[in-house]
């Protein structure tokens, strides 16, 4: 691919922005700020493809920071003139106040837990000594940063219960630090292990292994693309400087690595990736330093995790010959494929996940997104499910292979997520934690329907609103969608979705292709140059509901994260007539370039790229970017955070950009961008409330909805 840049008689040399000219845009009061335009273009197999905002990529330069101060300043001075976004906040501080709990997890003789008492910036970590003994704080992260902008990411209990060791990451960024501290004392060990992403923590001996990457010298930390992901092992005490380098792959720059050690400590387990779907897996014998490392599978084909071993039997979880997932034993001693074998077969069902705990296999499934849990004895035989009460999803499942107790969330759509306690001794399920919320639950319900797509695939899809609901076809409606990685929504509460199911709100949650919801099958399917099916399912899902009675065009709103922004992003762009408002969050938008920044290149099985012919002619019929024609676009609020470093703001930016040139109508087509705040993990509550805020009253005032 050929690159031509040129730039016009605007130089980015010479563009200041202290003084923004204006555009004023003739079938609308708002008035944008002008973008500059700068000649660039890129050769995509003899197609020339512009990219005249390309300048806007370089999110740290003082010309990009004053485009966004400018941005930022029309929109909140559009938010500021909505009568109602202040009681909008209130009420949703006043649900978001509400005490949050995560399952006991075990390790030794100590239960651990996060809680939220409502509005804290973060959740904190809590322990106490046995199921009855006394919680207490063991870290707060609440404490690290005033503004609460320091989160914890991974945490990791030593085998013999005396360290923890734990991450944090700062404005959302993907780099972490890993901590540590002594439980008992809670005294911080000195050493400090910067540089750290997408990393475990793997206790072994009187250490861990984790995983990083070469500090970026010369290069933008939150944009500049990561290469050569290493595993090391830091030995309490010392500096990370003398970490000793476990694994590197010096022949493939683009691939990650992730260290894992048994419950027993006798394997290590080194699991490689070149994307988000399917991994390698090496297993090393701990008991000899010279011991090499047994090469389980060398390809990408499929995907694999260990959840639990006997000696020297392991048992996988995987999707191998199974696209909804079976469990296999690995014998060590015969560890080729066609020694392994099948210890839990494939069912009609998905097998999302299991557990070790007393004796008895646990198995989480899913039948139409929705959760059942079954148990299975030591030998793999089928023993009875567990009775779940009504529509939900399970989630958090915790175990120990040595407690008769298990632990998990109960989610469902119109109230926030209990903790159930299940012993697999008694059987006895008991509800052992439920909050108490400023909304009323009862008044609302959740049902499944199933519509057909274009090609005529059936899809499922959640409806959540007011029991009762009259079909005039005038009810406003929030269709939140995602579509991709083997990933799926199912029943959950969002807090934030309480404020527009009080006011006469439908909830729509559709489990369209390219996500997880069926297994690898339907992911492929919403995959590369099928990516289209996502598309469709999507608008199918609004057809459906327009149909129906539910809705019409004028009431209807739609939202996406992440990939879920490239979904909004294209079926906006497609179809422009459909949606009323359109809120693309920290969204992939630019297909041609996504692959150029940070962990992109990861995201390539599931999109291609345009370095590939084929795959490039897919891509540029659905990029966001690349598809915005002058015509009249919903009300758009595009979100996105200036610390992103999964998504790079650069996508939003070039896209509102481009949307605001070429936008033909009334609606307002606006860019809001959060400020020290990244792709969304680790955000402080402050910050999730302010943006929630604004978000509803955008949508409400665009549908029409007066607040009450």
């Amino acid at each position: 691919m050929k690159i031509y840049s040129k730039l016009n008689n605007l130089t980015l040399a010479f563009i200041t922005f202290s003084n923004f000219s204006m555009a004023q845009n003739k079938m609308n009061t708002i008035t944008y700020p002008e973008t500059p335009i700068v000649d660039v273009s890129d050769d995509y197999f003899g197609q020339t493809i512009k990219d005249p905002y390309r300048w806007l990529e370089d999110d740290r330069s003082a010309q990009t920071e004053a485009w966004v101060k400018a941005e930022n300043d029309v929109t909140y001075k559009y938010l500021e003139q909505i009568p109602y976004r202040n009681k909008i906040k209130e009420r949703l501080t006043q649900i978001w106040n509400t005490e949050r709990a995560t399952p006991y997890f075990k390790k030794g003789e100590y239960y651990f837990f996060y809680k939220n008492n409502g509005i804290q910036n973060q959740s904190v970590l809590y322990y106490k000594k046995g199921l009855n003994g006394t919680a207490e704080v063991l870290l707060d992260p609440n404490t690290l940063s005033a503004e609460g902008l320091i989160s914890l990411g991974a945490i990791k209990i030593s085998k013999d219960g005396k360290y923890l060791a734990y991450s944090t990451s700062k404005a959302g960024s993907d780099w972490s630090e890993i901590h540590i501290m002594e439980i008992v004392s809670k005294k911080k060990l000195p050493e400090v292990l910067k540089w750290i992403k997408f990393s475990d923590i793997a206790w072994y001996g009187n250490g861990f292994y984790y995983s990083a990457y070469e500090f970026p010298k010369g290069k933008s930390e939150l944009s500049s693309i990561n290469e050569f992901h290493k595993i090391y092992y830091h030995k309490l005490g010392e500096s990370q400087s003398n970490d000793q380098l476990i694994y590197e792959d010096k022949e493939h720059p683009l691939r990650n690595f992730y260290a894992s050690v048994t419950e027993d400590a006798k394997y290590l387990l080194i699991y490689g990736s070149e994307s988000t779907s399917g991994n390698t897996v090496m297993v090393k014998d701990l008991s000899n330093d010279s011991n090499t490392f047994k090469v389980l599978s060398d390809n990408f084909d499929n995907n694999y995790g260990l959840v639990h071993n006997d000696k020297h039997n392991l048992y996988f979880i995987t999707d191998y010959k199974a696209p909804k997932y079976q469990i296999i034993k690995v014998d060590l001693n015969h560890y080729q494929k066609q020694d392994w074998q099948t210890f839990i077969p494939e069912s009609t069902d998905l097998l999302e996940e299991l557990s070790f705990g007393n004796g008895k296999f646990i198995a989480l499934y899913l039948k139409d997104v929705q959760s059942k849990l079954k148990i299975f004895n030591g030998s793999g035989q089928f023993d009875y499910d567990i009775e779940l009460p009504g529509l939900c999803k399970v989630g958090n499942l915790s175990a120990d292979k040595d407690d008769s107790l298990m632990f998990f969330s109960y989610n469902t759509f119109t109230a926030p997520a209990s903790i159930y306690q299940y012993n697999l001794q008694t059987k006895k399920l008991k509800e052992i934690f439920k909050p108490k919320i400023n909304f009323d639950s009862d008044k609302y319900e959740s049902k499944q329907v199933f519509y057909t797509s274009k090609d005529g695939t059936k899809i499922p899809m959640f409806l959540t609103h007011k029991k009762g609901l009259e079909l005039n076809g005038n009810n406003p409606c929030f269709i939140f969608g995602y579509g991709g990685f083997n990933s799926y929504y199912s029943p959950g509460f969002r807090i934030d979705v309480a404020v527009f199911l009080e006011q006469g709100g439908i909830y729509a949650v559709p489990g369209i292709r390219g996500g997880g919801e069926y297994g690898e099958e339907w992911h492929k399917a919403g995959t590369k140059c099928s990516k289209q099916n996502v598309f469709d399912d999507f608008i199918a899902a609004a057809e459906y509901l327009i149909k129906e009675k539910y809705t019409n065009k004028d009431k209807l709103a739609i939202n996406g994260r992440s990939n879920g922004g490239l979904l909004i992003g294209a079926v906006m762009t497609q179809r422009p007539d459909l949606f009323k408002v359109a809120i693309p969050t920290v969204g992939v938008l630019d297909m041609l370039r996504y692959h150029k920044f940070t962990i992109g290149w990861a995201w390539a099985t599931d999109y291609g790229t345009s370095e590939n012919k084929e795959e490039y002619e897919c891509l540029i019929k659905y990029s966001p970017l690349h598809n915005i024609k002058p015509t009249s676009y919903p009300a758009t609020l595009v979100t996105t955070g200036d610390h992103d470093d999964r998504v790079v703001p650069a996508h939003s930016f070039k896209f509102i950009a481009t949307l605001q040139k070429n936008q033909k109508g009334n609606n307002p087509v606006l860019i809001r961008v959060d400020m020290n705040a990244g792709h969304g993990a680790g955000k402080p509550t402050s910050k999730q409330i302010d943006e929630a805020a604004d978000i509803w009253s955008f949508i409400f005032y665009n549908l029409g909805i007066n607040y009450k």
